[in-house]
């Protein structure tokens, strides 16, 4: 069955491309949800006709997505995680977690156009964020567990004040006599 997508699916395609689905996908869960119609002829002569008319804000997309797309080309995305003594994590990390780490260095990615495995263990992995048609970053990602990166950071030198103490001669002498009047007793 062939379906026109009207928004962008990620392992699919993207929008206004003609896929070929199941029949039971593309009648139960595309068209329901409003993501893809039938492709028809007449379907796909409007099709056409529209993509002549938006050539032009298509190639604005795509160079917008360029542009988004080069501000990962040297980003490292570190993670820390807590990790158990054998190096798997408590948790896992994923799509969601990338993509609040990319928000703490001022880069929003909506989590939706990121796809991954879920990482169980600390090491280094692969992510790949889909910006638009034919615009994919590959991110790398570093897993590192919070105990490694708190030895990491510097530590701050913490500083012993003494109080002065007054008469210490006094409190010696007081001792001392005390223990001498208990063992007289």
């Amino acid at each position: 069955m062939q379906i026109i997508l009207k928004e962008d699916i990620i392992g699919l395609g993207y929008k206004n491309e003609i896929v070929d689905v199941k029949p039971g996908y593309g009648r139960n869960y595309l068209i329901p949800k409003g993501k893809g119609v039938i492709a028809t002829p007449s379907a796909k002569k409007m099709l056409a006709e529209t993509l002549k008319q938006q050539a032009h804000k298509i190639e604005a997309q795509t160079a917008a997505a360029q542009k988004r797309a080069n501000q990962l080309q040297d980003v490292v995305v570190e993670v820390a995680a807590k990790v158990s003594n054998t190096g798997v994590l408590y948790g896992s990390v994923n799509a969601a977690k990338v993509a609040e780490e990319l928000a703490k260095k001022g880069i929003e990615v909506d989590r939706k156009i990121i796809t991954m495995r879920d990482i169980k263990s600390v090491g280094e992995y692969e992510a790949t964020v889909h910006f638009y048609k034919g615009v994919e970053v590959k991110l790398p990602i570093r897993v590192v567990a919070e105990k490694a990166q708190e030895k990491a950071a510097p530590a701050e030198e913490e500083t012993i004040v003494e109080a002065p103490v007054e008469n210490e001669e006094t409190i010696v002498e007081a001792s001392v006599e005390d223990t001498e009047a208990t063992v007289a007793e």
